[in-house]
């Protein structure tokens, strides 16, 4: 079986490390205010839960790393499926579980060796409550989890990798769930600002590059980042799953060396990405498929451990104002933004080679988020 690709929509990741946050009555119509139709959770907050309900947003719920060792109990799955998502059906529209987060990657043995038990424990759970064709069952990746990247078309999962990543990808296929990464097209442009154009990274007019594999044209790194893992999976036989983007974001503040983390690049790349997002439009790649994704984050979170960027990814500051102007128009029709800048191609291809890491292997992770 394949996932079957599901209606683009632009979603929103609520993380709560903070103390200064609003109540999540008070956080429902910010998330209406940007259009978002779908909240990812990094847990299963029950004053949020209850605080959405009946208002039709979708949700996925998160099942944290620290709980995947005993959650390899069966009945231990059981009682959270339950107390967790069923206590909250129908009103709260709970579409999905995600099973940890960037677990490939952690260098975490008793974390990789659990999550395949742990989503077949759910699904289990999720079934014997007659719950499996409303609530799907995943978990997401860091880009980390490719090899080599770059041109989209030679993607491939690292080796040391495939064993497990051929075991979640088989549990997906079965179950009929999305293939989720986390993609910082930031990070590459980050650790790369002379050789990665900061216009390539914000969906700005760019020459783009030419993948000449393919003979496909790249206008943006996301939609290259996303072709990547589609080339991956393809090579170990899974081209039918859905990619989603189940995290991207750019922050607004950074430390000295944290290149391009501006208020004004963070507003470009959101803005930018969310026009696109409403063009329904798919990747070179994948064409006819809209793709979903999840903007990282809702809220500047002042508690988050790490470089200063961690805590400033947000698109609102805890008192409910916007961080910047996305230059998209809110839900209500009134435009929150006076910025001119638009994502798009500019004339003529540049086949751009990489840095010599490859520039999409650049990623989060060794700067980012096990915060979970």
């Amino acid at each position: 079986m394949a996932a079957p690709p599901m209606v683009a929509g632009i979603g929103i990741n609520y993380g709560q490390i903070a103390n200064n946050l609003p109540s999540p009555e008070q956080v429902v119509p910010l998330v209406k205010s940007i259009g978002a139709t779908k909240v990812k959770l990094y847990d299963a907050d029950p004053k949020v839960l209850c605080a959405f309900a009946k208002t039709g947003i979708e949700f996925t719920v998160g099942l944290g790393n620290e709980y995947l060792a005993q959650m390899r109990n069966l009945d231990r799955a059981r009682a959270w499926v339950k107390n967790k998502v069923q206590a909250f059906l129908p009103d709260t529209k709970i579409t999905c579980i995600a099973v940890g987060n960037e677990v490939l990657t952690s260098n975490n043995t008793v974390l990789v060796e659990s999550i395949v038990p742990v989503m077949e424990n759910v699904h289990t759970s999720l079934v014997e409550l007659g719950l499996d064709k409303q609530v799907t069952v995943t978990t997401a990746h860091s880009i980390a989890v490719l090899e080599t990247s770059y041109p989209p078309s030679t993607g491939r999962f690292r080796r040391d990798l495939t064993g497990c990543m051929t075991k979640v990808l088989d549990f997906q296929c079965r179950t009929g769930s999305p293939f989720l990464i986390n993609a910082y097209p930031y990070f590459a442009y980050q650790a790369s600002p002379k050789q990665v154009t900061l216009d390539f990274v914000l969906f700005q007019s760019s020459q783009g590059i030419l993948d000449t594999s393919t003979n496909l044209h790249y206008e943006n790194m996301l939609f290259a980042q996303i072709d990547a893992m589609y080339s991956a999976l393809s090579a170990i036989g899974y081209k039918n799953l859905t990619v989603h983007v189940s995290e991207t974001g750019w922050p607004s503040k950074g430390d000295a060396n944290e290149v391009g983390a501006t208020p004004e690049n963070a507003k470009k790349y959101n803005g930018n990405l969310m026009k696109i997002v409403s063009q329904k439009k798919g990747t070179p790649m994948r064409p006819d498929h809209e793709f979903n994704l999840y903007v990282f984050a809702l809220f500047n979170e002042n508690l988050k451990p790490g470089p200063t960027s961690e805590r400033y990814y947000g698109l609102f500051n805890p008192d409910g104002t916007p961080v910047y102007s996305l230059g998209i128009p809110a839900k209500d029709g009134n435009s929150n933004s006076n910025t001119t800048s638009s994502g798009g191609s500019g004339g003529g291809s540049a086949i751009w080679p990489p840095p010599p890491n490859g520039y999409l292997s650049i990623t989060s992770s060794s700067v980012r988020r096990f915060y979970v």
